[in-house]
């Protein structure tokens, strides 16, 4: 269930799904996600569907983390210094680091992201940095960025986020509670752009550590 078959099954169901920027599937194809998977439902890995990692988070499912990603990529030449909110275990981390040098990425609960740390060990993927941090916060040490990614459903965009985004940056998050959608944000000279695009299902985003 590990296989490269299997694999290649995933990226086969992404592009049935929509997915249509190469770069984008081949960034899932080369990261394995049964690696940040719990050996009990590594035989699941592949499925399009969000698996639970325990203190109430789930890892997305890939076609999310593929359409989110395709949203700050499509038409750019690359995602820049990127920000991910909501690090959970690192697979959106590491996908996030086939496409560009320079990954951040924020998790508020400690155990998850020592699971992070870990896999990106495994990995060997040397590229992101992690912190323990309140992700509402954003990072603003290493701000601006030009790409940044909310794994957590706000009921608002964080000021913050807005705020560290660098001009010509995009901003993809779920926004609401009851009902969310994924929201695109893009900073121009003149201002932000927002666009509201498919609903989703994520867990919600707290402000604050653990």
């Amino acid at each position: 269930m590990t296989s490269q078959r299997t694999r290649a099954r995933m990226i086969d169901r992404l592009r049935e799904q929509g997915i249509k920027n190469e770069a984008v599937l081949r960034a899932m194809a080369a990261v394995p996600r049964h690696v940040f998977i719990e050996e009990a439902l590594a035989s699941r890995a592949y499925e399009d569907t969000a698996l639970p990692l325990g203190l109430g988070q789930t890892i997305s499912q890939p076609y999310v983390v593929a359409r989110m990603i395709e949203l700050l990529l499509n038409g750019r030449p690359g995602l820049g210094k990127t920000l991910e909110i909501g690090a959970g275990c690192g697979y959106q981390a590491a996908v996030l680091a086939q496409l560009t040098n320079e990954v951040y990425a924020v998790e508020r609960l400690a155990p998850l992201l020592d699971k992070a740390k870990a896999n990106m060990r495994t990995l060997q993927q040397f590229n992101v940095r992690l912190k323990h941090a309140d992700g509402l916060l954003g990072l603003p040490e290493a701000a601006p960025f030009d790409s940044i990614i909310v794994a957590a459903a706000g009921s608002q965009i964080p000021p913050a986020l807005l705020a560290q985004l660098r001009e010509g940056g995009r901003l993809v998050l779920p926004v609401g509670a009851a009902e969310q959608y994924l929201r695109l944000i893009e900073r121009t000279p003149q201002g932000f752009v927002e666009t509201r695009l498919d609903a989703v299902r994520f867990v919600p985003l707290l402000p604050g550590v653990q």
